[in-house]
Protein backbone atom coordinates (compact mmCIF):
# COMPACT_ATOMS: atom_id res chain seq x y z
CA UNK A 1 0.00 0.00 0.00
CA UNK A 2 1.09 3.40 -1.07
CA UNK A 3 0.42 6.25 0.98
CA UNK A 4 0.90 9.91 -0.41
CA UNK A 5 0.87 12.92 1.24
CA UNK A 6 0.29 15.87 -1.25
CA UNK A 7 -0.69 19.82 -1.14
CA UNK A 8 -1.85 21.55 -3.91
CA UNK A 9 -2.13 24.75 -4.12
CA UNK A 10 -3.45 28.04 -6.74
CA UNK A 11 -1.31 30.03 -6.37
CA UNK A 12 -2.49 34.14 -5.93
CA UNK A 13 -5.77 32.47 -4.55
CA UNK A 14 -6.42 34.26 -0.90
CA UNK A 15 -8.93 31.04 0.32
CA UNK A 16 -7.77 27.86 -0.42
CA UNK A 17 -10.72 25.76 1.14
CA UNK A 18 -13.04 25.84 -2.10
CA UNK A 19 -10.17 24.04 -3.92
CA UNK A 20 -9.51 21.81 -1.07
CA UNK A 21 -13.26 20.87 -0.96
CA UNK A 22 -13.43 19.92 -4.55
CA UNK A 23 -10.19 17.84 -4.21
CA UNK A 24 -12.21 16.11 -1.82
CA UNK A 25 -15.19 15.39 -3.30
CA UNK A 26 -12.78 14.13 -6.31
CA UNK A 27 -11.01 11.66 -4.25
CA UNK A 28 -14.66 10.20 -2.27
CA UNK A 29 -16.22 9.84 -6.22
CA UNK A 30 -13.21 7.95 -6.90
CA UNK A 31 -13.50 6.17 -3.95
CA UNK A 32 -9.62 6.85 -2.37
CA UNK A 33 -8.88 6.34 0.87
CA UNK A 34 -7.74 9.55 2.40
CA UNK A 35 -7.05 11.74 5.93
CA UNK A 36 -7.61 15.93 5.38
CA UNK A 37 -5.06 17.40 7.75
CA UNK A 38 -4.91 21.12 8.60
CA UNK A 39 -1.77 21.65 5.75
CA UNK A 40 -2.42 18.98 3.27
CA UNK A 41 -4.01 15.82 2.24
CA UNK A 42 -2.72 12.22 2.50
CA UNK A 43 -3.99 9.42 0.59
CA UNK A 44 -3.92 5.23 0.55
CA UNK A 45 -3.67 3.67 -2.99
CA UNK A 46 -2.39 0.38 -4.66
CA UNK A 47 0.16 1.89 -6.16
CA UNK A 48 2.63 4.76 -7.02
CA UNK A 49 1.19 4.66 -10.91
CA UNK A 50 -2.05 5.33 -9.47
CA UNK A 51 -1.19 7.89 -6.51
CA UNK A 52 0.20 10.13 -9.48
CA UNK A 53 -2.99 9.88 -11.41
CA UNK A 54 -5.03 11.07 -8.89
CA UNK A 55 -2.73 13.80 -7.90
CA UNK A 56 -2.40 15.13 -11.64
CA UNK A 57 -6.42 14.77 -11.46
CA UNK A 58 -6.80 17.14 -8.72
CA UNK A 59 -3.95 19.29 -10.59
CA UNK A 60 -5.48 19.52 -13.60
CA UNK A 61 -9.08 20.57 -11.75
CA UNK A 62 -6.81 23.44 -9.87
CA UNK A 63 -7.22 25.00 -13.57
CA UNK A 64 -10.27 24.48 -14.36
CA UNK A 65 -11.76 25.97 -11.47
CA UNK A 66 -10.28 28.78 -12.37
CA UNK A 67 -6.45 28.93 -11.32
CA UNK A 68 -4.00 30.47 -13.61
CA UNK A 69 -0.94 29.11 -11.43
CA UNK A 70 -0.43 25.66 -9.21
CA UNK A 71 2.27 24.25 -7.18
CA UNK A 72 1.89 21.00 -6.67
CA UNK A 73 4.22 19.13 -3.61
CA UNK A 74 3.91 15.39 -3.08
CA UNK A 75 5.90 13.15 -0.87
CA UNK A 76 5.24 9.03 -0.96
CA UNK A 77 6.07 6.32 1.41
CA UNK A 78 6.29 3.04 -0.59
CA UNK A 79 6.56 0.37 1.72
CA UNK A 80 6.97 -2.90 0.21
CA UNK A 81 8.39 -5.33 2.57
CA UNK A 82 4.94 -4.95 4.84
CA UNK A 83 1.73 -3.69 3.98
CA UNK A 84 1.12 -0.81 6.32
CA UNK A 85 -2.14 1.80 6.37
CA UNK A 86 -1.92 5.68 7.57
CA UNK A 87 -3.81 4.82 10.62
CA UNK A 88 -0.81 2.18 11.55
CA UNK A 89 1.22 4.32 11.29
CA UNK A 90 -0.04 6.98 13.87
CA UNK A 91 -1.04 3.47 16.32
CA UNK A 92 2.47 2.71 16.45
CA UNK A 93 3.42 6.17 17.41
CA UNK A 94 0.32 6.49 20.23
CA UNK A 95 1.47 3.27 21.62
CA UNK A 96 4.99 4.68 22.17
CA UNK A 97 3.45 7.84 23.60
CA UNK A 98 1.35 5.44 25.93
CA UNK A 99 4.54 3.64 26.87
CA UNK A 100 2.80 0.60 25.35
CA UNK A 101 5.62 -0.15 22.84
CA UNK A 102 6.78 -4.01 23.75
CA UNK A 103 10.44 -3.19 22.33
CA UNK A 104 9.43 -4.34 18.84
CA UNK A 105 10.73 -2.69 15.93
CA UNK A 106 7.19 -1.37 13.52
CA UNK A 107 9.32 0.56 11.44
CA UNK A 108 8.99 3.80 12.25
Amino acid sequence: MVIVEFVIVPLGEKSLSRYVAEVVKLLERKGVKYQLTPMATIIEVPTVKEAFAIIEEAHELMFRLGAERVSTTVRIDDRRDKERHMEDKVKSVMAKVRGEDEGSRSGH
